[in-house]
C-alpha cells in the first residue's frame, strides 16, 4: 500500500477583481474561479439571479445592529434619499413629487448585523441528465449568487449531489467546489425521496438550497429556496433562452453565445485544479500535534515507525515534504525540536532516548526499566495503540507523560516523578489540549469550578455550566461562547485576536469551529472514529476521516493544507 502526500501548488489564471466590470465586483469570489470571458458571459444571468434572490431572501436583518448601507431601495426615510434626487427636487420639483407618489424615488438600503448564530447554506443540486446543458449554466450561476450570500452572512458553501450518499458534501474554495460541481455529472434522474434524505443530513441551522427541473420541484411542493430551469427558446444553433422560477416569480433569462457556453460545460473555461506535488511515504495514523513545534507526528506503517511533517510557521501556513522515520523498535513517545527529532523507543532493556540531529548531549543515554515509570507489558502495548505521547527537554533533562504521571529523565537514567498529568480515556491515555503545564499564565479562579477545561499557548477555556464557555487570552479581554447540546470541545486555537473552540458533535463525526461571532463548519475534515488534534499554538487541526489517510487544514476556516492518504 502507498499514501500520497498532497499540497495545493500555485493558482491558475482566473477572472480577478480588476479584469471584471465594476457590476460584477460583488460576485468577484466566485466568478474567480472562472476564466474572464465565462465570468462576462454568465455575468448577466448571475445579476438577475441575484436579485430574485434578494426580493425574497435578504442576506440580511429586517432590523437589528446597522451593519453600513447594502444597495438602493424604492422605499425609506428622507434622510436616505440619494443627493440626485434632491437635486431633481431643487431643479424639478413637479417630477420629484410624481416620482415620490409613484415610488420611484431611490433611497439608500441599510442592512443589519444578525445576532443569532448561522450555520452552513446547503445547495442540494440536481445533475441527473433533466438538468444536462442549459440547466447546468443556470446551476452555474445561481452558485455564484450563493457563493457571495455566504460569504456575507460570514458562513460555509456546501453542496451535496443528489443522489449521492446523505452528508457527503462538496467543500472549500470555489475554484475547487465548482469544478467538482461541474464533475459530478449523474446517470439517472434524482426522486423525491432523494431530496428528503439530504434535507435530513442538514443541521439544524444551516440554510437550505434546492437546485432542479420542475418536474422534481413538482413532486415537492411547499418547499421554499427551490430554484428551477428549464429550456425557455431555441435557435438553430440551439437553447438561447431559460425560464428560471424561484418560488412563484418567474425570469427568462439569455444564455451565452454557443461556443462559451460549450467550453464551459466541458470545463474548458474554469479555473485549472492547483498542480499537486506528491511524496511517498509508506503509511500514516493516529495523527497528533503535541508540542508547540510547527509539525505533525503520526504513526506510520508499524510502531516504530513515524511520519513527520513540518509546517512553516510564517504568515501563510505551508505543509513540508512528509518524511518517514524507522527505528527498529517502538516509539513511545516523540517531539521535534528545533531541527532535532527527539524519540522515546521501548527496548527490551528499557526506555531510552534517540536523538535525530545535534546530540543533546556529550553522553549517550542510558535505557530506563519499565518499571521505574509505573509501566507494565501491558500498559506499555496501550500505549503503541495510540498516537506517541509528547517530549519536552529543557535544562538537559526529558520530560515525558507516563501512566499518569510527569517524569523526567536524565542521560544518565536518573529518573524523577515531577507530578500528575491530565489521563484521557484510562492511564494510557493523555490529552495535550488539557494539560496544564501546556499554559504558561495564571488560571481564573472559576478554572478551579469549572464543568469542562482547555489550554492553548496564550489562551484558556472552561465551561461555566454544560453549553457557556469563557475564553481568556494571556494577552487579551474575555469572551462567551456557546456550544451545541451534546458537542465535546476538543481543543482551543488563536489567530491574532480571533479565538475559537473546536468541537465534535455528539457521534464524532462534524467537527465545527465555534467562534464568539458565529460557527463555522469544517465539513472536509469531519468524519472518523478517532480524535482530532488540534495544535496548541497556530489554528492547525488534523483528522484521520478514514483508516490511513489524514487531513491537516486550518481550524479556523475549514480549508485543508495537507492531505496523507492511501491510493489503493
Amino acid at each position: 500500500m502507498t499514501t500520497q502526500a498532497t499540497t495545493a501548488g500555485p493558482p491558475a489564471t482566473a477572472a480577478s477583481p480588476r479584469l471584471l466590470p465594476a457590476g460584477l465586483a460583488p460576485w468577484a469570489g466566485g466568478l474567480s474561479a472562472l476564466t474572464p470571458a465565462l465570468a462576462l458571459a454568465i455575468g448577466p444571468m448571475v445579476r438577475r439571479i441575484d436579485r430574485l434572490v434578494a426580493e425574497r431572501e435578504p442576506r440580511t436583518a429586517e432590523q437589528g445592529e446597522p451593519d453600513g448601507y447594502g444597495g438602493l431601495s424604492r422605499t425609506g426615510r428622507p434622510d436616505q434619499l440619494l443627493p440626485s434626487e434632491w437635486l431633481l427636487a431643487d431643479e424639478l420639483p413637479e417630477e420629484f413629487l410624481r416620482r415620490h407618489l409613484s415610488g420611484e424615488l431611490l433611497h439608500t438600503a441599510p442592512e443589519f448585523r444578525r445576532t443569532s448564530r448561522r450555520g452552513r447554506l446547503a445547495v442540494l443540486v440536481d445533475t441527473g441528465p433533466g438538468a444536462a446543458g442549459a440547466v447546468r449554466l443556470v446551476q452555474l450561476a445561481a452558485l455564484v449568487v450563493l457563493q457571495r450570500r455566504a460569504a456575507v452572512r460570514g458562513s460555509e458553501l456546501v453542496v451535496s449531489i443528489l443522489g449521492d450518499p446523505p452528508g457527503s458534501w462538496l467543500t472549500g474554495e470555489p475554484a475547487a467546489l465548482f469544478r467538482h460541481w461541474l464533475d459530478a455529472r449523474r446517470d439517472t434522474e434524482p426522486d423525491a425521496t432523494s431530496v428528503t434524505d439530504a434535507r435530513a443530513a442538514l443541521d439544524a441551522p444551516d440554510e437550505a438550497w434546492l437546485l432542479t427541473t420542475p418536474g422534481l420541484a413538482a413532486e415537492l411542493p411547499g418547499h421554499r429556496r427551490t430554484l428551477t430551469a428549464e429550456p425557455g427558446g431555441w435557435s438553430a444553433a440551439g437553447v438561447t433562452r431559460v425560464r428560471v422560477k424561484l418560488d412563484a416569480a418567474t425570469v427568462e433569462l439569455p444564455l451565452p453565445a454557443p461556443e462559451i457556453a460549450v467550453r464551459a460545460l466541458r470545463g474548458a473555461e474554469f479555473r485549472r485544479a492547483p498542480q499537486q506535488r506528491a511524496a511517498s511515504v509508506d503509511a500514516a495514523r493516529l495523527p497528533v500535534f503535541n508540542s508547540f513545534a510547527p509539525a505533525l507526528v503520526a504513526r506510520g506503517a508499524t510502531t516504530a515507525h513515524l511520519v513527520v511533517t513540518a509546517f512553516s510557521s510564517g504568515s501563510a501556513l505551508r505543509p513540508g515534504r512528509p518524511r518517514t522515520h524507522g527505528f527498529g523498535w517502538p516509539v513511545v513517545a516523540a517531539a521535534r525540536i528545533g531541527r532535532r527529532l527527539i524519540v522515546l523507543l521501548a527496548r527490551p532493556d528499557g526506555l531510552l532516548a534517540h536523538v535525530i540531529g545535534r546530540p543533546l548531549s556529550p553522553a549517550s543515554w542510558e535505557p530506563v526499566p519499565l518499571a521505574r515509570f509505573g509501566l507494565d507489558r501491558a500498559r506499555l502495548d496501550a500505549l503503541l495503540r495510540r498516537p506517541v505521547l509528547p517530549l519536552t527537554y529543557e535544562n538537559g533533562l526529558l520530560s515525558v507523560p507516563l501512566a499518569g504521571r510527569w517524569w523526567s529523565i536524565a542521560a544518565t537514567g536518573e529518573v524523577a516523578d515531577t507530578g500528575p498529568c491530565v489521563a484521557a480515556d484510562g492511564p494510557a491515555g493523555f490529552d495535550w489540549t488539557r494539560e496544564p503545564r501546556l499554559y504558561g499564565g495564571e488560571f481564573p479562579e472559576a478554572v478551579e469550578r469549572a464543568a469542562g477545561l482547555v489550554f492553548a499557548q496564550d489562551a484558556v477555556a472552561w465551561a461555566e455550566d454544560g453549553e457557556r464557555w469563557r475564553i481568556r487570552r494571556r494577552h487579551g479581554g474575555d469572551a462567551e461562547v456557546l456550544v451545541p447540546s451534546g458537542a465535546e470541545v476538543v481543543g482551543l486555537v488563536q489567530q491574532g485576536d480571533t479565538v475559537a473552540l473546536i468541537t465534535c458533535s455528539a457521534m464524532g463525526l462534524v467537527l465545527r469551529s465555534v467562534r464568539p461571532d458565529g460557527t463555522r463548519t469544517l465539513s472536509r475534515l469531519s468524519g472518523g472514529a478517532g480524535r482530532p488534534a488540534v495544535h496548541p499554538a497556530m489554528p492547525l487541526v488534523a483528522t484521520e476521516p478514514h483508516p490511513g489517510r489524514i487531513l491537516v487544514g486550518d481550524a479556523l476556516t475549514g480549508q485543508v493544507h495537507l492531505q496523507i492518504g492511501s491510493t489503493t
